[in-house]
């Protein structure tokens, strides 16, 4: 059986002291220098006090100036799509549907099989409108071809792809090659067929990659229509066992959901035996909608762009409402994808039901999540504190489209101004988890709190504080975190943290009407990186439970 972390001796991790730096702790907001024993943090203090406390026994490590801080959790991600975006054709940076093609014939030119490709986003090109699957063929002298939009819930297809599966007969194909719903299903297990060792490589790339970037656990959202539960066991295998690595931690923890309904309890029984591993919760992208930018997010009313088109219903309320009874009855999480405020509203029938079923006691104390929750009304901001729901969203979506014309195109600029309304939802005590979404957007964690202080609507930004809590802290309590202290650094948390190259620490406020940048410490308040434009935080190193991850050499 292989090792767990707690398992692993604590000899094989020297004893370290941190200092002449920056240390983000709670426990003593004016810490300069931070001891580590084998996975648990010992001490943190003054650089005097580390200095009489360090001696010759200790690996000693000089922060030069840098942050030390805890590392941050991905609340919602796609490891092995990430891995396979990265060794894709991106198409995040293409400006037009003649570039895309351009790139298309590139590939077909380069390489031979099958062409991938992710990232286009057809709302920003002056064509406005994404390729056709003759234009594929023609580009890629009739390869065949799968390109996901940005958003994951669309993709195109090529003529000859389409024609070998047969994808006008399923319910969301469109005769211009544009796949969506069961057609898009089809065609993305289609291109997920790699010779033996491949998916492993992908994996590891991706969390080599998160571990890069300062994250130290990794919430995996994995589902039938995602990946299969061979792909989640592959995934849970690499804990840190290899014995050529000596049972040390190589990579951030993954935090596992499987987003599969239940009908009933022994349903939901029946699901957690069947995946193969153990999982935290039923839920992540078990989805009652799809998304805005490929409109099958589902909406009130129509998309300002298509009228008569409100979206897609995926999940009825009463399958909503029986799963959340289910999990809330054997006690653990379940959870929804809802993106629309048609798809809210569901899932707040959904909760009413469930609790009419299970008790609203039961209902809380499963502390259900939703994923994404881009456009939840007032109404629903109330609902979801009252049945304790954590909302997992992704502030890195408004700042990609919350300023440009995909979601005021898509839904008008009165409806586009209210969605992601963090500062409502922590103002109601909804709790946030943020994440990335990645492949739809970049592991960058230092993006999301950016994204957070500086929110398209003035209204609805919070402190950079308050997004590091939610995308620290905050991450592992929304997957369940048994220990209170994970995700801060004071002694007895575990030795779980990042180290950074700065160029400037502030206390970062997001109210523009008072002062927002100060790097006085009287207040008692941390400091994080400056966030403002042309500084970005470098990772020099990471480190899980006592076991570097990552170091920048």
């Amino acid at each position: 059986m292989s090792a767990t972390a707690g398992d692993l001796p604590a000899a094989s991790r020297p004893v370290t002291m941190y200092r002449n730096g920056s240390v983000y702790s709670a426990a003593d907001p004016f810490a300069t220098a931070m001891l580590v024993d084998g996975g648990t943090i010992a001490w943190v203090g003054s650089e005097e006090a580390a200095g009489a406390i360090a001696d010759s026994s200790m690996e000693v490590v000089d922060l030069d100036g840098g942050l030390i801080a805890p590392g941050f959790v991905d609340s919602h991600i796609h490891v092995t799509e990430t891995g396979i975006a990265d060794e894709t054709l991106d198409l995040a940076a293409v400006n037009s549907l003649a570039e895309l093609l351009d790139a298309v014939a590139e590939a077909a030119r380069v390489s031979s099989g099958m062409i991938l490709g992710h990232g286009w986003d057809e709302s920003q090109w002056p064509e406005r409108r994404a390729p056709t699957a003759d234009e594929l063929d023609r580009a890629s002298g009739s390869r065949i071809v799968y390109l996901s939009r940005i958003d994951v819930h669309s993709a195109v297809v090529s003529g000859t792809l389409a024609a070998a599966l047969s994808l006008a007969e399923f319910d969301g194909w469109s005769r211009d090659g544009q796949v969506t719903r069961h057609a898009l299903f089809m065609a993305r297990e289609a291109s997920r067929t790699f010779r033996p060792g491949e998916r492993k490589h992908f994996q590891q790339r991706a969390l080599s990659k998160a571990a890069s970037r300062g994250y130290v656990a990794l919430t995996e959202m994995s589902a039938p229509h995602v990946g299969s539960s061979d792909d989640l066991q592959l995934l849970m295998s690499y804990d840190g066992q290899a014995e050529q690595d000596g049972g040390a931690l190589r990579y951030p923890k993954v935090l596992p959901y499987w987003g599969e309904a239940a009908g009933d309890v022994e349903d939901a029984r029946r699901i957690l035996r069947d995946v193969g591993v153990p999982v935290l919760g039923l839920g992540g992208d078990l989805n009652i909608d799809g998304s805005i930018g490929s409109r099958t997010a589902l909406l009130r009313e129509d998309y300002s762009d298509q009228p008569g088109e409100r979206g897609s219903l995926y999940l009825d309320v009463d399958v909503v409402a029986n799963h959340l009874a289910a999990t809330a009855e054997l006690g653990i999480q379940g959870g929804f994808h809802a993106i629309g405020d048609g798809a809210m509203d569901v899932a707040i029938e959904g909760l009413h039901k469930a609790a009419a079923q299970v008790g609203i006691d039961k209902l809380r104390g499963a502390r259900h999540r939703l994923e994404h929750a881009e456009m939840p009304s007032s109404e629903a901001i109330k609902e979801l504190s009252h049945f304790a729901v954590t909302a997992s969203v992704q502030p890195v979506f408004d700042a990609l489209w919350g300023r440009d014309d995909l979601y005021d195109g898509r839904l008008g600029a009165e409806r586009a101004r209210a969605m992601n309304p963090f500062a409502s939802l922590l103002a109601a005590g909804v709790p946030l988890a943020i994440g990335t979404d990645a492949p739809v957007t970049e592991l960058d964690p230092w993006a999301a709190v950016r994204a957070c202080l500086q929110h398209s609507n003035p209204a609805q930004r919070i402190s950079a504080r308050a997004a590091f809590l939610a995308h620290t802290r905050a991450g592992w309590r929304a997957a369940g975190g048994q220990d209170p202290l994970a995700g801060q650094l004071v002694p007895g948390a575990p030795a779980t943290f990042a180290v950074w190259e700065v160029e400037e620490l502030m206390v970062q406020a997001p109210d523009e009407r008072v002062q927002s940048w100060s790097t006085d410490p009287r207040a008692g308040t941390p400091l994080l990186p400056a966030l403002d434009a042309g500084q970005q935080p470098l990772c020099r190193q990471t480190v899980r439970d006592g076991w570097e991850l990552y170091s920048r050499s």
